[in-house]
């Protein structure tokens, strides 16, 4: 078994449910942390400032202890920290859990782009439909075990899915 700070260093990050930022230090401290593995000084600093232009808003408040942010604010923040070690694979889990639509949309356009940048991304995420639109490929899991899998596009399609899953 690898202790956690060995699978980041394999190139593993993960945002969990309930985003597990910390409140009392700042925006760019919890952005720092993610960084904690790295001896990249010049590099992180770039990195820092490529989390703020995907997340303009983490920016304003960079000061801002991590606490106090919004529930979206801390999503985003959580994402942020994770990709400041430079992952190959980004685990999230439940990502939209408790936030609003708009704020949903927002943090899905960044995984797409993040994903787009060459990280895979395996995502754990209740809205069925929201998550086949954005991957490639699919499973659906029933008591724990995979009951189905195949390309999203196909689960998308699949009547057994729209019906269980998609509320059609």
């Amino acid at each position: 078994t690898l202790a956690s700070y060995e699978l980041v260093q394999r190139g593993m990050a993960l945002v969990p449910e309930g985003r597990g930022v910390f409140g009392r230090l700042s925006v760019q401290e919890n952005l720092q942390m993610g960084a904690y593995i790295r001896r990249d000084a010049a590099v992180i600093r770039e990195d820092l400032e490529r989390v703020f232009g995907l997340f303009p808003r983490l920016a304003e408040r960079r000061r801002q202890t991590g606490g106090t942010l919004s529930g979206g604010e801390q999503q985003m923040l959580a994402i942020g920290r994770a990709l400041m070690s430079r992952p190959r694979l980004l685990l999230l889990d439940e990502p939209s859990m408790g936030l609003a639509p708009m704020m949903v949309e927002k943090i899905f356009q960044t995984v797409r782009q993040v994903a787009r940048d060459g990280v895979t991304v395996l995502l754990v995420e209740q809205n069925a439909r929201l998550a086949l639109e954005m991957s490639q490929r699919g499973y659906v899991m029933e008591n724990g075990l995979i009951a189905l899998a195949d390309e999203s596009s196909a689960l998308l399609k699949n009547p057994l899915v729209r019906r269980a899953y998609l509320g059609e």
